[in-house]
C-alpha cells in the first residue's frame, strides 16, 4: 500500500486504486493530475482531495446531493469523454459518478461550487471538474446553516 505525505493529515496510506486521475488536472493545478479521496468520520460528511504530487494541495468538498438534494448533473460531451463515459447516456450520481463541489471559505460564510462539480467515474476513477450546462447554479452557492452543521 503506498503511502502519502501530506501537510494537513501527515503520513496517510491508499489502495493503489483509489487513485483519482484527473486527465487534464483541475483549473489552476494542471501539473497535478492524481488525487485520493479522504473521508473521516468525525468531519462527514467532507471529502478531502489531496493530491499524490503535492503535499500541501487539498480540497475540501462535499458531496452535491449534501448541498442540494435536487442536484441535476448535466455534463457537456467532451467532459463526458474525458472522464470515460458514455456520451448518450446521462450519469447516475451515486451509481456511475460521484460528484463533489469544491468548498471555499469566504468572509460571509461557506460556499460550495455547484456550477462546476468535481465528477469522478466510479468505474474507472477518472475525473474532470464540469462546468455544468444546467443554468441556475453558482460558483458561490451558501451552505445554509443545516449544511454547516455537519461540517462542525
Amino acid at each position: 500500500m503506498p503511502l502519502l505525505e501530506t501537510k494537513s493529515f501527515g503520513r496517510i496510506s491508499y489502495e493503489m486504486g483509489a487513485a483519482i486521475e484527473f486527465p487534464q488536472g483541475l483549473p489552476g493545478f494542471e501539473s497535478r493530475r492524481r488525487f485520493v479521496a479522504i473521508e473521516f468520520a468525525d468531519t462527514a460528511p467532507l471529502v478531502f482531495l489531496q493530491s499524490t504530487e503535492e503535499p500541501g494541495l487539498c480540497f475540501i468538498t462535499l458531496p452535491v446531493l449534501v448541498v442540494d438534494p435536487d442536484y441535476r448533473l448535466e455534463m457537456p460531451a467532451e467532459d463526458l469523454e474525458m472522464a470515460g463515459l458514455a456520451p448518450d447516456r446521462k450519469p447516475r450520481l451515486g451509481e456511475d459518478v460521484i460528484c463533489l463541489a469544491v468548498l471555499s471559505l469566504r468572509e460571509t460564510g461557506p460556499t460550495a461550487n455547484l456550477l462546476a462539480p468535481v465528477v469522478v467515474n466510479l468505474h474507472n476513477r477518472k475525473a474532470v471538474q464540469s462546468v455544468s450546462t444546467v443554468t441556475g447554479y453558482s460558483h458561490q452557492h451558501a451552505i445554509v446553516a443545516e449544511e454547516a452543521a455537519v461540517c462542525s
